[in-house]
């Protein structure tokens, strides 16, 4: 098996864009393992397989671990896990003034949800009460749902950022958003646990998240340009822009990095801003030298239009 020993980590995973996919592909989850490991000093290769091979093929030892993977006691057996680097969450979707505030799969008895065929959607989703519609692709899915055809389609909550920030005018006036996750996993780095250094390799692949956090690595590799979480370490979660020169006005949207887990701030509580190394208290707060923009200078989430191809 390959080590930190000069040798590449042998991954596996499946298809399952956003977050894993081929190269050339949205594939976030990998792009950021990659880069994370890769400052650590450890070189990594991810091979594609289909749904009923992953399990298997890592828990047997046949690769060295996935870049993207649940956490379960069964597994954990045999696997070494990473702190969690995202979360996978299903945001219910529907046509504007469609009623999108159901908090499960269950409550949706009935109604022909599109999901894209062959993606593993978990244990959540296998009941008999929704009518599931296969599609070919996010963009399908949306496509299905402004034509009539269903009801509802599921969207990772990554994807709903996109859809709002690249989309904005279409995706308030056509598309209606839950606003709780039908389904939220955090997803890690799983290293095999008979890999040689495979402690080594966890703890290492740790000590990165946070600072690529702070220098807007994380903005870069998940195409946004805020993210929300906690910084220092406090239970508090900070907005971190993608750039230390972002304009006059807070932001309208951000990306929360793992909100399931993260504290939940009292109302009317004062939002924290990180700029240039240091943590504002409200946005009032933050420097003047902070709020100007710089012409020319493009934003991370302009990248996702090269992506996806929505069609309204």
């Amino acid at each position: 098996m390959a080590a930190a020993q000069g040798r590449q980590l042998q991954l596996v995973s499946t298809e399952w864009s956003p977050f894993t996919s081929t190269p050339g592909q949205p594939r976030f989850a990998l792009d950021l393992v990659d880069v994370a490991l890769e400052r650590a000093g450890i070189s990594a290769e991810t091979v594609i397989v289909d749904d009923a091979r992953l399990i298997p093929a890592v828990l047997s030892g046949a690769f060295d671990g996935s870049a993207a993977l649940w956490k379960n006691p069964e597994r954990e057996r045999t696997l070494l896990y990473s702190q969690p680097y995202l979360e996978n969450r299903l945001i219910l979707v529907g046509r504007q003034g469609a009623d999108v505030s159901a908090t499960s799969v269950n409550d949706l008895a009935g109604k022909r949800i599109a999901v894209v065929a062959g993606w593993s959607y978990g244990e959540a989703l296998e009941t008999d009460g929704p009518i599931f519609v296969g599609s070919n692709s996010k963009e399908d899915s949306v496509a299905r749902l402004l034509d009539g055809e269903v009801d509802y389609t599921l969207m990772d909550d990554l994807v709903v950022q996109y859809l709002s920030s690249s989309y904005a005018e279409e995706a308030q006036t056509r598309l209606a958003f839950g606003s709780t996750p039908l389904l939220t996993r955090s997803l890690h780095l799983a290293i095999h646990r008979s890999v040689p250094d495979a402690e080594s390799i966890i703890s290492r692949f740790d000590a990165e998240l946070r600072g690529m956090i702070a220098d807007r690595s994380y903005h870069r590799l998940l195409h946004v340009n805020w993210i929300r979480a906690d910084l220092d370490g406090d239970g508090l979660r900070e907005y971190v822009p993608h750039d230390d020169q972002i304009g006059p006005h807070p932001p309208e949207h951000s990306y929360e990095l793992f909100a399931a887990s993260a504290g939940t701030a009292e109302p009317g509580a004062t939002r924290r801003f990180y700029f240039g190394d240091k943590i504002y208290e409200g946005w009032s707060a933050v420097p003047g030298r902070f709020k100007v923009s710089v012409s020319g200078r493009s934003e991370p989430s302009r990248g996702v239009l090269s992506l996806f191809k929505f069609s309204w």
